[in-house]
């Protein structure tokens, strides 16, 4: 069973609009709320292809109970740890040419629920992968993900990583199954710049010097990059109009996980990654994937050098 961990969830507000002016009444013309955090889209983007998973993480007042209430619509297990305080609302405002996004810290997660927590992983007896994707909410330090990776260490539980923490660089030493990191956060948090193929290569290189199995290294609209330790992938991107970037690229993570722990298929699922990334990007929220099939014939995928 695959689990996902969201330890900051969110409603997402999605608002459309023309010629938004500040110190002025500005009216939407569509307005669309959604289910968020980063691990809950991609449990959504696997139950869309037919991989059920189930949704860990911290919930709190009328805000949470609205985030599980629709993953119980979509018929999507989850597992909440409820805390006290408002789980919370991000909000996502496009004006038909720039995107502006206002983020929320969070709801505060006291000792006594993160410990909570702990003892639900420890008693886990299907877990046999553990997605982490986004932030870290209020009250929680930096050094809980090693108390997460030393359970799943001690369970056998394989770790997949979409964080864009400084603590990720601590958190190789458990060696990964897959990271997920992209060029500015492999550039703030490891230093490296990436502006050519042989950045490229070097990057994959340092990743499997310490310890990551499989890298799937994004760059946007220039597309992705993935090494299995042993060969490297290069995936081109699908051009399109933005229209909120909120949920592409764990949408992109959910797709390429449903295709690579099922059939393991790396192709497959470079392809799917991106058309599904590029058709969440035009839409609000995470849409209805009407595209994706088409998008994958636009996408090329070829071996680009090795590791050894």
């Amino acid at each position: 069973m695959i689990y996902t961990l969201t330890t900051n969830p969110a409603i997402d507000m999605n608002l459309m609009g023309t010629a938004i002016r500040p110190n002025q009444v500005n009216r939407t013309e569509n307005t669309v709320y959604s289910p968020n955090g980063k691990g809950i889209n991609v449990t959504l983007v696997l139950k869309h292809f037919g991989v059920n998973s189930t949704v860990l993480g911290f919930f709190g007042g009328f805000t949470g109970h609205y985030i599980i209430d629709e993953l119980k619509k979509r018929e999507v297990n989850a597992s909440p740890i409820w805390v006290e305080d408002q789980t919370r609302i991000n909000i996502f405002i496009n004006d038909g040419k720039d995107e502006y996004k206002f983020v929320n810290r969070g709801s505060f997660v006291p000792v006594e629920k993160q410990v909570e927590f702990i003892d639900k992983l420890k008693g886990l007896i299907d877990c046999e992968y553990l997605v982490i994707s986004g932030s870290l909410p209020s009250g929680v330090g930096e050094d809980y993900y090693e108390k997460i990776l030393d359970i799943c260490h001690e369970k056998s539980i394989k770790v997949i990583l979409d964080i864009s923490s400084s603590k990720l660089k601590n958190l190789l030493k458990y060696k990964p199954l897959l990271i997920k990191p992209n060029d500015e956060e492999v550039q703030k948090i490891f230093g490296f710049m990436i502006q050519s193929k042989i950045d490229i290569h070097r990057v994959m290189r340092f990743f499997k010097a310490e310890g990551v199995q499989n890298v799937l290294l994004t760059l946007g609209e220039k597309g992705s990059y993935f090494s299995d330790g042993h060969m490297i992938y290069e995936c081109s991107a699908q051009p399109v109009n933005l229209i909120s970037s909120a949920c592409a690229g764990d949408a992109a993570l959910g797709a390429f996980l449903s295709e690579w722990l099922i059939t393991h298929d790396i192709v497959k699922a470079l392809k799917k990654s991106a058309a599904v990334g590029a058709n969440v990007a035009e839409s609000d929220a995470l849409g209805d994937f009407k595209k994706v099939d088409s998008y994958i014939n636009n996408i090329q995928v070829r071996k680009v050098g090795t590791l050894s």
